[in-house]
């Protein structure tokens, strides 16, 4: 039941089901086996959704999307049963069968019995050649839990190699990371109070990864924001603005985008004792969520980011994180491959290039910009700092990879991208533009 309500209201509502699944097993206190089954089920639902309704359409002989959204739940879950999951077929129907009555109606019964025996008469393989696509790309990204676009993005920033691509959509289990904050807590301790799940992150001295799962949310350091959940990448983009070459007499760093905090309250205490964190957010509640974390040393405000308040030339280092499509994080949000459309991909471009060309405005002469994005889609990374810099002669690209010591496979520079199967973290984008002085 936990596991059709999070697919019905990520379908119906746009929820988050990272964010509401972790909530729902607390509150209905599962045990151990049931809750990992649920976010098994859950998880992989969401993840192969696409999949999945092409699937659903064929059996059912109309669109998934024609069906009345609990039927849809139904159906997608005892689908990925059927054809993911050690779930005998004859269970598996009869589970779907029994939540279908429960939630729509008897008279849909006859309807989710006859589309699972259906689907359950063929494994996955022959699915996939009966409605896969037959092109290379297309059948990679249908095998893997794909839309096509989303593997071609991914594709281009690889340079085209499939073979790596492959490797790049099968890593796509999450690993939760902490984030010691510094002058809070030391990583040794957030260690030890994670227990034996725990191991130090690779790259970021302040990570801490539970490689056999468990619920942050029961260490006492995460709950009173001594640490935090942030993946060891999205610590890595912060770690390169503040290792970056200073310019002297620091007085203000910039987070533009700050919502909901993690980086900035990192940033925070990192920054030196005579310098002070500006953490901006467009919308209310995310400011607020940053004012929780960044302590005495950050100013939060409630900005646009491409109306700013502060005057030009300012401070001396700014952070964008810029809003995004998210498909460096997919892992962490199943749902979004699906909820993402390519169209979505050129309005972000626009709204990072404004946002961007604020940013280098902000920061004074020798200082220097952070361009974050947790996407590898090239039109949000190379393609937002060539279009910027074309008008913005005063800046240069600076190298990144310095600023990074130890981390493999970083590629030509001087941007960075990082990979889930190749650093276990999101893959996360980061170019640094210092303005000359």
């Amino acid at each position: 039941m936990t596991a059709y309500d999070v697919v019905r209201a990520v379908d119906v509502d746009g929820a988050f089901a990272n964010l509401l699944l972790p909530q729902l097993l607390r509150e209905r206190n599962l045990t151990s086996t049931d809750a990992a089954f649920t976010t098994e089920l859950t998880y992989g639902t969401l993840r192969w959704q696409g999949v999945l309704d092409e699937i659903i359409g064929t059996a059912a002989r109309r669109p998934a999307s024609a069906l009345d959204a609990p039927v849809r739940a139904v159906l997608r879950l005892g689908a990925y049963q059927l054809l993911h999951m050690r779930v005998p077929a004859h269970a598996a129907v009869d589970s779907s069968v029994e939540l279908a009555r429960d939630n729509a109606g008897h008279k849909v019964t006859g309807l989710v019995n006859a589309v699972l025996r259906a689907i359950a008469k063929d494994d996955f393989a022959t699915w996939v050649d009966r409605v896969g696509p037959s092109d290379a790309l297309g059948r990679l990204a249908f095998n893997a839990g794909y839309p096509r676009w989303v593997a071609a993005a991914l594709s281009d920033s690889l340079g085209g190699d499939l073979t790596e691509l492959r490797a790049a959509l099968a890593f796509d289990r999450p690993i939760t990371h902490l984030v010691a904050r510094p002058g809070l807590i030391s990583r040794d301790a957030l260690l030890t109070a994670a227990g034996s799940g725990a191991e130090p992150g690779p790259w970021s001295p302040y990570a801490v990864r539970l490689t056999t799962g468990g619920d942050p949310a029961t260490l006492a350091a995460v709950r009173d924001g001594r640490a935090g959940v942030q993946d060891e990448g999205s610590q890595l983009a912060a770690l390169v603005l503040a290792r970056a070459d200073g310019v002297g007499d620091e007085r203000w760093w910039l987070d533009m985008c700050a919502g909901p905090g993690g980086k900035a309250a990192l940033l925070a205490g990192l920054i030196g004792d005579k310098t002070r964190l500006l953490a901006a957010d467009l919308q209310p509640h995310r400011a607020r969520l940053v004012a929780r974390s960044v302590g005495e040393r950050g100013v939060p405000l409630v900005a646009d980011g491409t109306r700013p308040p502060w005057r030009p030339h300012s401070v001396d280092r700014v952070l964008l994180d810029a809003p995004c499509t998210g498909l460096g994080a997919l892992r962490r949000r199943p749902e979004v491959r699906w909820r993402r459309k390519e169209s979505d991909v050129d309005r972000l471009h626009r709204l990072q290039v404004a946002l961007l060309r604020q940013a280098l405005e902000a920061v004074r002469p020798g200082g220097v910009v952070a361009y974050v994005t947790c996407s590898p889609h090239l039109r949000e990374t190379r393609d937002v700092i060539s279009t910027v810099l074309a008008d913005h002669p005063a800046f240069r690209r600076e190298d990144v990879r310095p600023y990074l010591p130890g981390i493999p496979d970083l590629g030509d520079g001087p941007d960075v991208q990082l990979w889930p199967h190749r650093h276990g973290t999101d893959a996360m984008y980061v170019a640094l533009l210092r303005h000359r002085d």
